[in-house]
Parts: C-alpha cells; structure tokens; sequence
C-alpha cells in the first residue's frame, strides 16, 4: 500500500479521520521484519492495563505460515481464578480445563466464539474443549460470576500479546501485505472491527506509532450465566464450598 502522505503514516489520511494515529513508517536498525505497535486509551485517567492481542492475517499473494498445536494447552482452575486468563492458541488445538479447587466447578463459554457448556465437575478432575472455531473465547463459570477467561484462537503464528506498557513487537514476518487485527479486552468488538487495517511489511522492521483505544479497563467482563440471567448475588450454591 502506498503511503498518500508523509503526516499520514502507512494508512494514509482516512485513518486518522477515524480517531487512528499510526506514525510515519521508520527503519529500525539491526531488526528485519519486525512490526512495533502501541495502544493507549482515548479516555486519559480511566486507563488500566488490559490483555490485548494484536495478528496478521495475510492476503492475497503473501504466503501464509502454518499455525501448529505446540505442546498441552491449559486453562487451570484455581482459587476461583483461571490460570493463565489469556491464552492464544492454534485454531483446532485443545484446552484442559483440570478443576485444583476443592469444590464443583461448571465452565461454559456461549459467546461468539467456541460455543460449549462443560457441566458440574468436581475437584480434581478435568475436562478439554476444542476449539475448531477461529476468533475470541470468553469463558466462565457457573457457579462463581468472578471467573473469567479468554482463550484466542487463530490460523496464524504472527500474533503478539501486550506487554505491561500495552505495547506490542511482532517478529519474524515474512515481508508482503496484511490485515492487522486487535483484540482488546472490554472494547466491544465492533469497535475492534473498525480498527483492523491493511497494512505492507516491508523487508525492514516498521513502528506504526500510537493507536487510540476506547474504553480500555481491565477486569471480568460483565456477563449472565449459562442460562442467560443474572448471578443471584445471595444464593449459596451447595457446590462451592
């Protein structure tokens, strides 16, 4: 993609009339193929860190690479946490999901991702999904509203996590053109969707500057339960204990 102006970066000027800020492309010495990237909240003040994903899609004429399953993928249940909360893994790979708790838990994800519904199962046992559908994960329990987790699946190994700066760096790419996408957890996915762009790797590494983000926050995601109502905040599951 040709650039249509050097104040308007690789995306040209239609990206910044959508509130996007991607600095001019710039060599970085002794790095081949690298993409930099950083977000930052469109709301000062309100910002926390949140997990954040950033991967390339590549289109037409640029080879793609194979996203292999790369040892046992693991969602553990723990202090009524998931551990980790954020995981990428390759489309079609399985997720253990072993219950260290000494009490029933019961994990279901209904969103627009993989659709499942694990049921009751008691300490020290396990169960696995997998994911066959490509995109975002949210998972939860039944029992305990302050799970959360996210599990991303993908066809592509080009993809990089946030750092604690909410910073990205993608290396390895094999130069071509792309379509960035960005998942950042509690921005809703229309957003998201608005800001995936195409952007050309070329055989050097480029930093395309600052990204705006609304309503960047981290946290559990607000959500029903399985049965699509609300946690009754006083019953006392027989359950958990």
């Amino acid at each position: 993609m040709r650039k249509k102006s050097l104040s308007c970066g690789i995306l040209g000027c239609a990206a910044l009339t959508a509130g996007i800020v991607y600095a001019q492309n710039r060599p970085l010495p002794d790095q081949a193929s690298e993409l930099r990237l950083r977000i930052v909240s469109s709301q000062p003040g309100k910002h926390r860190a949140a997990p954040a994903v950033i991967w390339l899609e590549p289109m037409a004429g640029t080879p793609a690479l194979s996203f292999l399953p790369q040892g046992r993928y693991t969602l553990l249940q723990k202090n009524r946490t998931f551990i980790p909360h954020l995981q990428v893994i390759p489309l079609g790979a399985a997720v253990q999901f072993p219950n260290a708790d000494p009490f029933f838990h019961n994990v279901f994800s209904l969103f627009d991702g993989k659709r499942f519904d694990l049921g009751l199962y008691e300490a020290g046992s396990s169960k696995s999904v997998t994911f066959s559908r490509e995109g975002v994960s949210y998972i939860f329990c039944n029992i305990h509203p302050e799970m959360s987790a996210v599990v991303l699946a993908l066809s592509t190994p080009l993809y990089a996590v946030a750092d604690a700066n909410d910073s990205f760096a993608l290396g390895n790419i094999p130069p071509g053109d792309y379509k960035v996408y960005l998942w950042v957890e509690g921005v809703p996915q229309s957003v998201l969707n608005g800001l995936s762009r195409v952007v050309h790797i070329p055989p050097h590494a480029i930093d395309l500057g600052t990204l705006k983000v609304p309503s960047m926050s981290a946290g559990t995601i607000p959500h029903t339960n399985e049965f699509g109502k609300a946690y009754d905040p006083n019953s006392k599951s027989p359950y958990d204990r």
